[in-house]
C-alpha cells in the first residue's frame, strides 16, 4: 500500500511540473522570458493583400509598414512576433475568440467596431478614392450613378459605399480581398473600386489605371485593434505614443511613401 502511495505521490508531480510548464500567452506575461529562457509570442492577425500596408513579397514574406510597425512594437517589449494571415473580415472575430492578440490590417477605429474590440490611438490617417479603368468615363463621384462599386468585406470602404447609396444609385460588389477588386475592374465585372487612397494610388501607378478621390469625409485614423479588455492594450497604445513622438512612424512612413491626409 505504501508503494502505491508514493506512486500516486509521483504521477500527481509529474502532472504539476507538466502544467506549470505550459505557457500562457502574451497577455500574461508582459514580454518576459519564460522559465526556460524562451520569449514570449505575440500573435498579429493580419490580411495581407493590402499593399503597401501589408502584403506578401515572392518569397512569401509578410512585408509593408504594418508590418514593419508590428515588429518594431515587439522588439519594443520584448516579445517574438508571429503573423497569421486571414481575410480581413475574419480578423474581428479572431480578436474575440483570442486566436490573435492584436491586429494590424489598415483597419479603421470605426464607432461601429469599438463596440467590439479596443483600438489603440491612431497610428496613421488615410482617405478614400475611386479607382477606375484609365479610359473610363467616370470622373466624379457623381458619376457612380448605376454603376457597380466593388469594395473589400468588413471595411470602412464597405460601410463608406453602404452609406453613399443613399444619395447615390449603385451597385456595391463586396469581395474578400482587396487584389481581386483590382482583377475584377480589369476583367469589367466592375464599373469602379473604392478603397484606401494610399492602396488605390499604388495600383493605379502599377497597373496604369485612373481615379479620384472621395470628396465626401475623412475616414477615421488607422489603429491596433485589441480583444475587449486586452493586458496588451495599454503598454503598445503607450509604445504608439512614444513612436508618434520620436519619430519612428514618421521614418516608417517615409520608407513606405505613405502620404498622411
Amino acid at each position: 500500500m505504501q508503494i502505491k502511495n508514493w506512486g500516486f505521490v509521483f504521477i500527481v508531480g509529474v502532472v504539476l511540473a507538466v502544467l506549470s510548464a505550459c505557457g500562457t500567452g502574451a497577455t500574461e506575461a508582459d514580454g518576459e522570458e519564460t522559465s526556460s529562457g524562451e520569449q514570449q509570442v505575440l500573435e498579429m492577425g493580419t490580411s495581407a493583400d493590402f499593399p503597401p500596408f501589408e502584403s506578401l513579397n515572392e518569397d512569401g514574406e509578410f512585408v509593408g509598414f504594418d508590418i514593419d510597425l508590428a515588429h518594431e512594437i515587439a522588439e519594443e517589449l520584448g516579445y517574438e512576433l508571429e503573423i497569421s494571415d486571414m481575410n480581413f473580415d475574419g480578423l474581428i472575430g479572431a480578436l474575440q475568440s483570442n486566436r490573435v492578440d492584436m491586429v494590424l490590417a489598415g483597419m479603421s477605429a470605426t464607432e461601429e467596431r469599438q463596440e467590439n474590440v479596443d483600438f489603440s490611438p491612431a497610428y496613421h490617417h488615410s482617405g478614400e478614392m475611386f479607382i477606375t479603368q484609365e479610359d473610363s468615363d467616370i470622373t466624379s463621384i457623381e458619376d457612380i450613378e448605376g454603376k457597380t462599386v466593388g469594395v473589400q468585406l468588413g471595411t470602412i470602404q464597405e460601410e463608406g459605399a453602404q452609406a453613399l447609396q443613399e444619395e447615390y444609385d449603385f451597385e456595391i460588389h463586396a469581395v474578400d480581398e482587396a487584389t481581386n477588386i483590382i482583377q475584377d475592374l480589369l476583367t469589367n465585372r466592375i464599373d469602379v473600386g473604392y478603397m484606401d487612397t494610399t492602396v488605390a494610388e499604388g495600383y493605379i501607378e502599377e497597373q496604369g489605371l485612373a481615379g479620384f478621390e472621395d470628396p465626401t469625409e475623412a475616414s477615421p485614423g488607422m489603429a491596433i485593434a485589441f480583444p475587449k479588455d486586452s493586458e496588451l492594450q495599454e503598454d503598445i497604445s503607450a509604445v504608439i505614443e512614444q513612436f508618434l513622438e520620436d519619430g519612428t512612424i514618421a521614418e516608417l512612413e517615409e520608407k513606405w511613401e505613405l502620404d498622411e491626409q
